[in-house]
């Protein structure tokens, strides 16, 4: 709303104010707002909002990884250990 308000001409000149006051939210909520939509749109440089979502999930994917991997780590060392004691 604020990006076609912004983009026409005619309602150009107090734009972002009225939509804020319409909306009935802080102006750099607003400001954000129009910032991501016109990134997501590709006129403006920056991590899109699908991007964004997509590293959030390779992170958290990432993390659990490491997890597992310290976990397989551990249970290789014991197992080792228990090898290498004698027998009785």
């Amino acid at each position: 709303m604020a990006v076609e308000a912004r983009q026409d001409s005619a309602t150009r000149a107090g734009a972002y104010r009225r939509v804020r006051q319409q909306l009935g939210i802080h102006p750099e909520t607003l400001r954000t707002w129009v910032k991501q939509a016109e990134i997501d749109e590709g006129h403006r440089p920056g991590t899109t909002t699908s991007d964004s979502q997509r590293l959030i999930e390779l992170e958290k994917e990432v993390r659990e990884l490491r997890r597992a991997n310290s976990v397989l780590r551990s249970a290789s060392a014991f197992f080792a250990a228990e090898l290498d004691r004698p027998q009785r």
